[in-house]
């Protein structure tokens, strides 16, 4: 949980450079939160969706926007988004080491998936050290 609650920080710190109010979630390999933080005026919604895009990104160890990008209307995995928790959109990112996904970072409150994906790689970058073998 140290390193979840360190990733989750810094992730919320860079929004905050970027004056952005948000919520970040991390979880592990199978889904389940290790650490919420949600500042204190970021918006409530803010709760559930950096939790789904963290439990979307360790699930399909892929990024939220890749996601978003793959499964469109009319591309051969847009069924997919009927998946219960499934988020396709910018923020999450599997945290991943020396060829293993641990579990994913989502972040949510900042002003377009770009920009919660900035936040989110900003948490990995603080635990790159901590996490390659």
């Amino acid at each position: 949980p140290e390193t979840a609650l360190t990733a989750a920080r810094a992730a919320m710190e860079f929004c905050r450079q970027q004056g952005y109010q948000v919520g970040v979630a991390v979880v592990d390999r199978a889904g389940l939160t290790q650490v919420f933080l949600r500042d204190r005026y970021a918006g409530a919604h803010t709760v559930d969706v950096a939790t789904n895009k963290a439990w979307t990104a360790a699930s399909f160890r892929t990024s939220t926007l890749a996601l978003a990008l793959e499964t469109q209307p009319g591309k051969p995995m847009s069924g997919i988004r009927s998946t219960p928790r499934m988020l396709a959109i910018g923020g999450g990112l599997p945290i991943e080491g020396g060829g293993t996904v641990f579990g994913a970072i989502g972040v949510s409150g900042a002003p377009g998936g770009e920009a919660d994906e900035a936040c989110a790689q900003a948490g990995i970058r603080s635990i790159s050290e901590a996490i390659e073998f």
